[in-house]
């Protein structure tokens, strides 16, 4: 059964009552790869009656918000799968026309800002009655953010909605520790000892913290006067989100207030992370979506696999490893290999797996070989600005993995729709594996630039390494007699990038290399990414360096318009800005629509990385 949506549906279970309510700005899906989803069966698992209300009408008499009464324990808030301002406008800030996450695609099915309206209005109808928000928005801006839409810095999404409690993070266990910390009764001081939330305090409270383990940031109004405070925040929030075993909670003073954020939890086991994806999903939309038209981000990952969490890439643009953390936990052979069973069971299944991966496909059971080294580390990347040398990157695991995919009967073939980390190759068969089982014809890599300044301040390897790739790729292309491509991504208007560095992309990408562009994005800067702090205060906030930003849509034009000039060296095409390349839905700038359409710098909480793309099952 799907989880109820309607009083009906609850009546139908025979309960008079409930005792949690999820909100979402999401249609209804149910399968591991939609929060909403996930965190009402986790709840239902542990016996407590929980209903959904996806998309309510925020703009009406609000009956969606009252249909179901009160909760006995909480209502929980979600935004959804990507945060509501990348879902609603472009990176020169248009409005979008289409929502991957409602059916028919149709916009304008969730507010501005969803988790802040969705809130005020519980904590307005309903206001003894705790409303506890998680997800990729809230998890975001649970401390002062810069807020690209606004082009200001805006406090904690605490302040702002008024919300009880962030869960921030990939939740599973958080949100059942907060259900038994409700079980008789709202219980501030219980609900204060989780780890993995926030939540608004007074002096009072913090002045009895430990401060031992406690570290004061700068405040939210000093974060607004001075540009240097508010990026030596961030690398202290990057830093001990980073950590393999963190212990400091980090108190942000905000008006006469303070945003408390507690230490994350540790790395879910292999046994807690198969437990989320083993739950009795119906892995499919709920039936009232019936005859409204497909839902996009669904009709992408369902027959795709998620193998693992996290990503230690650290990409500078990446919401991943804020959102999901830096070391990767995977799930067993045993629950991946029945999933792909069921998926084989699924209506309308041919044979073929869309995707087997995860925000990095080739990642599966890595990490540091010595952990009491990684417990010492405070890098924000393992492959940045070199390969750890404690880093174990033997694939023989993933393939193995993908030999017994190949062998579940009813699979004609498994394709990898993630991105795969080039510079963790071994020179081993890996790349050949791939390219000869596992590819659908196009290969996706993320070079993301050319320029050696550029990508240091992305975060990204040499570009002499694609270029290995290219050359490895097409001798393996011949050798097989396979007529694959290899799909390059590249990013725009980054921080640190002018337009000569655009120029000599496009004399490299372009001319010397003979790629056709395709899949290309001008950066949307999102909150708590490297980026966009550069983005915001103009310099490199870990060493004060001035780094140039392209800030006005005209530059930001100007950039993008040498991704589509083939000529590269001349600069770009006319005064009309770039013609977007032929094939392929594209959003109103010109920008392909990859996968279920987030753009770079935007990570869903749980759509598998092959399905949203950074710009967000959850894409590379």
């Amino acid at each position: 059964m799907f989880l109820p949506t309607t009083l009906k549906e609850v009546r139908a279970r025979g309960w008079e009552s409930l005792d949690v309510i999820l909100f979402t700005g999401d249609a209804y899906i149910d399968h591991p790869a939609f929060g909403a989803a996930v965190v009402g069966r986790l709840l239902e698992a542990e016996g407590y009656r929980v209903a959904i209300v996806p998309q309510p009408n925020w703009r009406d008499d609000l009956r969606d918000f009252t249909k179901l009464g009160t909760p006995r324990l909480f209502f929980g808030v979600s935004g959804g799968a990507m945060d509501s301002m990348v879902n609603h406008y472009t990176a020169n800030l248009r409005l979008r026309h289409d929502d991957a996450y409602t059916p028919g695609g149709r916009a304008g099915f969730r507010p501005d800002r969803t988790v802040t309206v969705y809130t005020q209005i519980l904590k307005r109808l309903f206001p003894h009655t705790p409303v506890i928000v998680g997800g990729i928005e809230a998890s975001l801006r649970r401390l002062a953010h810069y807020d690209y839409w606004s082009d200001a810095v805006m406090p904690s999404i605490l302040t702002t909605s008024g919300a009880d409690l962030v869960i921030y993070g990939m939740g599973e266990g958080v949100i059942q520790e907060v259900a038994r910390a409700l079980h008789n009764g709202y219980n501030a001081k219980r609900l204060r000892r989780i780890r993995q939330v926030a939540f608004l305090a007074d002096e009072e409270y913090v002045s009895r913290l430990d401060p031992e383990t406690t570290i004061r940031l700068h405040s939210y109004e000093e974060c607004v006067r001075d540009k240097r405070a508010f990026g030596e925040n961030f690398t202290v929030i990057e830093t001990q989100s980073n950590l393999l075993e963190p212990r400091h909670t980090l108190v942000e003073p905000t008006g006469d207030r303070y945003v408390v954020v507690t230490p994350p939890n540790a790395t879910l086991s292999t046994e807690e992370l198969d437990r989320s994806f083993d739950l009795p999903y119906e892995r499919a939309p709920h039936p009232r979506y019936d005859g409204k038209g497909a839902i996009p981000a669904w009709e992408m990952i369902k027959f795709s696999v998620n193998l693992h969490r996290g990503c230690f890439g650290g990409c500078s643009f990446c919401t991943i490893s804020a959102h999901q953390g830096k070391f990767v936990h995977s799930r067993s052979e045993r629950s991946i290999l029945a999933e792909v069973e069921r998926i084989t069971k699924m209506p309308g299944f041919k044979g073929y797996l869309s995707d087997i991966g995860g925000p990095s496909a080739n990642m599966y059971r890595l990490g540091g070989r010595d952990r009491t080294l990684c417990a010492r580390c405070r890098r924000a990347s393992c492959l940045h600005p070199q390969k750890c040398p404690n880093l174990n990157d033997d694939h023989r695991p993933l393939l193995a993995l993908y030999e017994k995919i190949r062998a579940v009967k009813g699979i004609k073939k498994a394709f990898i729709g993630s991105g795969i980390r080039y510079d963790l190759f071994d020179r081993s068969d890996y790349l050949r594996t791939v390219v000869k089982y596992h590819t659908s014809g196009r290969l996706k890599v993320a070079p993301e630039h050319t320029e050696e300044n550029v990508l240091r301040l992305m975060r990204k390897p040499p570009f002499a390494l694609f270029e290995r790739l290219n050359d490895d790729f097409r001798r393996i292309c011949r050798e097989e007699q396979l007529p694959y491509q290899l799909i390059p991504y590249f990013i725009s208007s980054h921080p640190g990038c002018t337009e000569r560095d655009m120029q000599a992309l496009a004399h490299k990408v372009l001319g010397r290399l003979h790629f056709t562009l395709e899949q290309v994005q001008d950066l949307t800067p999102t909150p708590m990414t490297l980026s966009s702090v550069m983005f915001h205060t103009g310099e490199n906030p870990y060493t004060h360096e001035p780094v140039y930003v392209a800030r006005t849509q005209e530059e930001k034009r100007r950039q993008k318009a040498y991704f589509f000039n083939e000529r590269g060296a001349d600069g770009p095409k006319g005064k009309g800005g770039p013609s977007a390349p032929s094939g392929g839905r594209r959003y109103g700038d010109g920008t392909p629509q990859r996968s279920a359409g987030s753009p770079r710098g935007s990570q869903s909480d749980h759509v598998p990385q092959s399905k949203r793309y950074k710009g967000k099952s959850s894409r590379r």
